[in-house]
C-alpha cells in the first residue's frame, strides 16, 4: 500500500510538472506572437507568468523581457497610465532586482515626470551595479546637478566661512543655549558644530530627500547619529511636541541666497519665533541667555552699487536694431525674465547672479556702495518686513558710463563678533545678486546725475525695481517707462519725447517679448548670424545654380550684398517652387527670417511660445515678408515628439538647422540620432547646419575647479568627515564656465579632441587617443573644452570667443597629475550620446 501511494504521488507530481512545462511553452509562444503583432501589454503579461513559473529562465529571456517592458512602458506613458507604468517596473525589479538597465529606465521615466530625488536613486543604483554603464552614468551626472547644488561643494571648501560659523555657534552655546534647531541642514555641518560646542539637544530639518539622507549618513559617520535628530521636513511643518519636545533656545541657519531672502529665511524665522523658539531676550537686560531664544545669523545688512558691465548688458538688453540684414521691429521690445518679475503675478526671481570678480570684461562702479537695508533676525517685528511699503533710494553718480545693473551683496552678522561678507571685493564662495536695468530711453550717465530706484520685500524676495536716473544738466528723468515723464515744462517734454528711441509698450503698438538671458545673448551675437547667413547663401546658390540668389532684400534696403529689389522679385516669381529651410534649434531664433530674405525660400521655425511666434511675425512684417514665407513648424505636426519630418509628402528639405551644443558647454542629447534622421530628409545638395563640429581642449592647473567640483578632504570641514558622502554626487564635468576669466594655468596648447560629423557619419569615432605635449610644468587638474562649429568648410563659429552665447565646460580629474615641461600625456576621449569622458595616461 505505501508503495502504491508513493507511485501515485510521483505520478501526480509528474503530471503537474508536465502541465507546468506545457503552460510555460505555450506562454512563451504566445508572448512571441504578441511581440510580432506589437501587442506589448499582453506579451508582458505572458513573460511575467513565465518568469514566476520558471525563475530558472530569467537569464534566457532577460533581453526579450527588457525589450517588452520598455515598449509597454512607452505605450502606458503615451496613454498617461502612470500608475500602471510604475507597477510594471516594480514587478520587473522584483524579478531582476540587480538589473542596471531596468533601474536606469525606471529612473528616466521618474525624471521626465519631475520626480528627481527618486530618479537619482535609480540612476545611482544602476551606476553602482555597473560602473561602466554609460547611459546610467550620463543620467546620474545630469540629475546630480539638480539634487546637490554645486554651491554645496564650494561652501564646504570655504574654510573661513565654516570656521566663522563654528566660532559664533561656540560663543552662543557657551553662554547658555543648550537646545538647537538647524533649519535647512544640508550636509548637517552646522548641527555637528552645535553638538561639538556642547549643545545638549540638537535637531535639524531638511526638505530635500537626497540631502536628508546624505545628512543622516554624515552625522552617523561622525558618531553623532544618536545625538542629532534629523527631520525630513520643511521647518514650517515642524510641530511641538510631535517632532521636537519643546521650544529651542537657538536656531542656526544659512538658508540665504545671493539676494539674502530668496531661500525663505524670513518666512522660516517668522514661523520659528512664533512656534519653535523661546522668546527673545529683552533689550538692555542682562539676564542669563538660556531662558531666551536667539538666531544665528543675528542680523544682515544689504549693500548695493550701480555698475557698468558689458557682459550683464549683452545678457539682458538687445543692443542692435539690425541683425544680418534683418531689421528688428521697433514695436517689439525684448526683455529678460528679471524684467517680467516686476509686473508678473507669478513669483519670479527678480535678479540673476554673477561672481563679479570673474565676470568677463570686468565691471565699472558708477556709484559708491550704498546701504539698502538692515534686517534684525532676533526681532519679533520681522513679520512687518513683507508688509512694508516700497521705499525710494537716490544715489549720486560718481563715474560716467553705461548704467547696466544694480548689484547687491550683504554682510551676515552671525553674532556681535563674527560676520561674513558676500561683497565682490571679498574672496568667498558667494556670488552677488544682479538687477539688470531695462526699458530706459537712454542708459548713459555722468558724474552729477542721480540714479533712483524703488525697493521692497515681496514674495520672499528683495526687489529693486523702477531703476532710472536724473540728468544733472536739465533735470530730465530717464525713467522706467511705466511711470509718466516728470519734466519741468512743455519744451522739456517735447525734447524728451523726441529723444525716445523705442516705442513704449503703453502706446498700443509695442509688444513685450520675454526671452531667456541666453536667447538675448544669442540675438546680440552678430558674428553668429552673419556666419549662418553666408553659409545659407552658399547652399541656396548651389541649389539654384542658374540664379543669382544673394539676397531677396524685399524692402529695398541693402544688407551688404546689394541686389536690386526688382531683380530679386523677378527671381522669386521665376522660381516654380521654393526651397525649404527648417530651423529646429532650441529657443528664440531669427535664422528662418534671415533665410527667408535670401530668395525663393519657405522657412519654418520651431519656436513654441506664442509670444515668440508673435514677435517673429511682427519682425517678418517689418521686413515686408510675404505671409507665406515664414511658418511655424509645430503647428503642422500631428505628433510634436516627431519634429523631423518631410515638409510635404512630396518634398524634402534644403537646409535643416540643428542645435548641437548646449549653452552649458555640453553636446546636445541625441544630436547624432537627429542628424541621422535629418540626412534622410534632405534632397540632393541639401545640408545640415552645422555639417561638423570639432572639439578642442587643453590641460590646465586650476585650484578653483577642484574646489567647485568636490570637497577636498576633512581640512576645510574642520575635521568632520563629509567629503566621501557628498562627493558621491560630484560630476566629472563642470559646466557654464567662462574660460576667459577662469583662474587657471595652461599647461599645454589647445588640441583637437573629437570630431562629430553630422553629414558624414563614417568619419565619426566613439573613442580616440590624443597625444598632448606639456609646455609648462605643474599639476594637471582639469581639461577645459570648447568647440569649433563648422557650418561648412568656409564658415565656422568658435564657442569660446567673446561674442559667444555659449559657455565652456571642463573635465575635472579625480587626482591631479604632476607634469614637467616636455612630458607627453595620452588622452583617451570617449563620446557616448551627449556624454564626453576623458581619461589621462602618462
Amino acid at each position: 500500500m505505501p508503495n502504491s501511494n508513493a507511485k501515485s504521488h510521483r505520478s501526480l507530481r509528474g503530471g503537474q510538472e508536465a502541465g507546468r512545462r506545457e503552460l510555460i511553452s505555450r506562454s512563451l509562444q504566445s508572448a512571441q506572437h504578441c511581440l510580432e503583432d506589437h501587442d506589448f501589454g499582453t506579451a508582458y503579461a505572458h513573460y511575467l507568468l513565465v518568469l514566476n513559473l520558471a525563475p530558472e529562465l530569467k537569464p534566457t529571456v532577460k533581453e526579450t523581457f527588457q525589450f517588452t517592458l520598455f515598449k509597454w512602458a512607452e505605450e502606458l506613458d503615451s496613454l498617461a497610465r502612470i500608475q500602471d507604468l510604475f507597477n510594471c517596473y516594480e514587478q520587473a525589479l522584483e524579478l531582476y532586482p540587480n538589473d542596471e538597465v531596468i533601474c536606469n529606465s525606471m529612473g528616466e521615466h521618474l525624471f521626465r515626470m519631475g520626480f528627481r530625488d527618486e530618479a537619482a536613486g535609480y540612476f545611482h543604483k544602476a551606476v553602482k551595479l555597473n560602473p561602466d554603464f554609460a547611459d546610467a552614468k550620463e543620467n546620474f551626472y545630469r540629475v546630480a546637478n539638480w539634487l546637490v547644488e554645486r554651491w554645496h561643494f564650494i561652501m564646504l571648501n570655504d574654510t573661513k566661512r565654516n570656521l566663522t560659523y563654528l566660532k559664533a555657534i561656540e560663543n552662543v552655546i557657551r553662554s547658555g543655549c543648550k537646545s538647537v534647531l538647524d533649519i535647512g541642514t544640508g550636509t548637517g555641518i552646522l548641527s555637528m558644530f552645535a553638538k561639538k560646542a556642547g549643545a545638549s539637544y540638537v535637531y535639524a530639518c531638511e526638505l530635500s530627500k537626497t540631502m536628508y539622507e546624505l545628512a543622516c549618513d554624515v552625522v552617523a559617520a561622525n558618531n553623532m547619529g544618536s545625538e542629532i535628530k534629523i527631520l525630513h521636513l520643511k521647518s514650517l511643518d515642524i510641530e511641538i511636541p510631535k517632532h521636537i519636545p519643546e521650544r529651542v533656545s537657538l536656531v542656526v541657519t544659512e538658508t540665504v541666497d545671493a539676494g539674502l531672502f530668496g531661500e525663505g529665511i524670513v518666512e522660516s524665522l517668522i514661523h520659528a519665533w512664533e512656534h519653535l523658539l523661546l522668546q527673545p531676550k529683552p533689550k538692555n537686560q542682562d539676564i542669563h541667555t538660556k531662558e531666551y531664544g536667539q538666531v544665528i545669523p543675528a542680523s544682515a545688512t544689504i549693500f548695493g552699487m550701480a555698475v557698468e558691465c558689458k557682459e550683464i548688458r549683452r545678457h539682458h538688453r538687445v543692443g542692435t536694431q539690425e541683425i544680418a540684414g534683418v531689421r528688428l521691429a521697433n514695436s517689439v521690445q525684448f526683455f529678460s525674465p528679471t524684467y517680467a518679475s516686476v509686473s508678473s503675478e507669478e513669483t519670479v526671481e527678480p535678479y540673476t547672479t554673477e561672481k563679479l570678480s570673474r565676470v568677463p570684461g570686468g565691471y565699472v562702479p558708477l556709484t559708491e556702495p550704498f546701504q539698502v537695508m538692515t534686517v534684525d533676525f532676533n526681532n519679533l517685528q520681522l513679520k512687518s518686513l513683507a508688509g512694508r511699503k516700497p521705499w525710494k533710494l537716490s544715489l549720486p553718480v560718481t563715474q560716467g558710463g553705461i548704467l547696466d545693473a544694480i548689484v547687491v551683496w550683504f554682510v551676515l552678522q552671525l553674532d556681535d563678533e563674527h560676520a561674513l561678507s558676500t561683497s565682490p571685493s571679498e574672496e568667498s564662495c558667494w556670488e552677488q545678486a544682479v538687477y539688470p536695468v531695462q526699458d530706459l530711453p537712454d542708459y548713459s550717465v555722468k558724474p552729477g546725475d542721480t540714479v533712483t530706484m524703488e525697493v521692497c520685500c515681496q514674495d520672499c524676495y528683495l526687489k529693486i525695481q523702477k531703476i532710472s536716473f536724473w540728468t544733472s544738466e536739465c533735470g530730465m528723468d530717464f525713467s522706467y517707462r511705466e511711470d509718466a515723464l516728470s519734466l519741468g515744462n512743455e519744451a522739456e517734454l517735447c525734447n524728451a519725447l523726441a529723444s525716445l528711441q523705442t516705442t513704449s509698450k503703453q502706446d498700443g503698438k509695442g509688444r513685450v517679448c520675454v526671452l531667456e538671458s541666453t536667447e538675448i545673448t544669442l540675438l546680440n551675437n552678430v558674428p553668429y548670424h552673419e556666419c549662418f547667413k553666408a553659409a545659407i547663401v552658399k547652399v541656396l546658390s548651389s541649389l539654384n545654380a542658374g540664379k543669382d540668389l544673394q539676397t531677396m532684400d524685399v524692402d529695398g534696403h541693402g544688407s551688404g550684398l546689394n541686389l536690386q529689389e526688382s531683380q530679386n522679385r523677378s527671381a522669386l516669381d521665376a522660381a516654380p517652387d521654393p526651397l525649404y529651410v527648417l530651423d529646429v534649434s532650441e529657443g528664440f531664433s531669427i535664422l528662418p527670417i534671415i533665410a527667408g530674405k535670401l530668395g525663393p525660400v519657405k522657412a519654418y521655425s520651431s519656436v513654441e511660445k506664442e509670444q515668440h511666434q508673435t514677435a517673429l511675425n511682427i519682425i517678418s512684417e517689418a521686413n515686408h515678408f510675404p505671409k507665406e514665407t515664414l511658418e511655424f513648424w509645430l503647428s503642422h505636426l500631428e505628433d510634436e515628439n516627431v519634429v523631423l519630418q518631410r515638409p510635404k509628402s512630396d518634398k524634402l528639405w534644403s537646409i535643416i538647422i540643428l542645435d548641437v551644443i548646449e549653452t552649458s558647454g555640453l553636446i546636445q542629447q541625441e544630436v547624432m540620432e537627429k542628424a541621422a534622421i535629418s540626412r534622410c530628409l534632405l534632397h540632393s545638395g541639401g545640408k545640415i547646419f552645422p555639417q561638423y563640429v570639432l572639439m578642442y581642449g587643453m590641460l590646465v592647473e586650476s585650484q578653483s575647479l577642484l574646489l567647485e567640483s568636490a570637497v577636498q578632504g576633512t581640512e576645510p570641514t574642520l575635521g568632520f568627515n563629509i567629503a566621501p558622502f557628498i562627493n558621491q554626487f560630484k560630476v566629472p564635468v563642470r559646466v557654464y564656465l567662462d574660460l576667459s576669466t577662469l583662474p587657471c594655468l595652461p599647461l599645454s596648447k589647445p588640441a583637437e579632441l573629437l570630431r562629430l560629423d553630422l553629414m558624414n557619419p563614417l568619419l565619426n569615432s566613439s573613442s580616440r587617443e590624443v597625444k598632448v605635449q606639456i609646455c609648462k610644468s605643474g599639476q594637471v587638474t582639469a581639461i577645459p573644452f570648447w568647440y569649433h562649429i563648422h557650418l561648412d568648410e568656409d564658415h565656422s563659429l568658435n564657442t569660446s570667443d567673446e561674442f559667444s552665447h555659449w559657455k565652456q565646460a571642463a573635465v575635472v580629474l579625480d587626482k591631479p597629475i604632476q607634469v614637467q615641461l616636455g612630458d607627453e600625456l595620452v588622452l583617451d576621449v570617449q563620446h557616448h550620446k551627449s556624454n564626453i569622458s576623458i581619461t589621462v595616461r602618462q
